[in-house]
């Protein structure tokens, strides 16, 4: 992913909400990292975390595709092919399945925590507060939540 950067001018209170000034430190946000990616550059989450985040987002920005509604044209699959050998509709549907997989190993008490950060992009603690847990907790579930995905993926902690 590309980075968007924008220069933002420091105040002790964190980021101003104006221009910066000639003169006054500033430092540059990418605004496309993800909270995941931001908790993984702190050290907060684990080379395997990260992973297993990432393999739950692409399953679930794959299982969103609309399906195929015009005839195709191209070969049949062949039995005990590869994934690579899918339609779209199949990668949908098998993208679709492993997402669910994935959600059903973190459990219903870790995995509302983990759609909104990693799928959503939910910031830790807008998640907190959408869920009235509180404050600091989600990092841990998170992390837990991470912990199983990696081991449904298959991902070495």
């Amino acid at each position: 992913m590309k980075p968007i950067l924008k220069e933002v001018e420091l105040t002790k209170a964190g980021p101003a909400r104006r221009a910066p000034r000639r003169g006054r430190r500033t430092v540059l946000l990418n605004l496309a990292e993800s909270p995941l990616g931001w908790l993984h550059a702190r050290g907060l989450v684990s080379d395997g975390q990260l992973a297993a985040g990432e393999c739950l987002r692409r399953d679930w920005e794959w299982a969103q595709l609309s399906p195929g509604v015009t005839m195709r044209w191209e070969e049949g699959r062949v039995q005990g092919g590869r994934e690579r050998g899918l339609n779209p509709t199949e990668r949908q549907i098998s993208a679709r399945q492993r997402f669910d997989g994935a959600i059903a190993a973190a459990g219903p008490g870790l995995s509302d925590i983990l759609w909104r950060v990693v799928c959503a992009g939910e910031s830790v603690p807008n998640a907190e507060r959408a869920l009235a847990w509180p404050v600091r907790s989600g990092k841990l579930v998170l992390k837990l939540a991470l912990d199983r995905v990696a081991a449904f993926y298959r991902i070495p902690g």
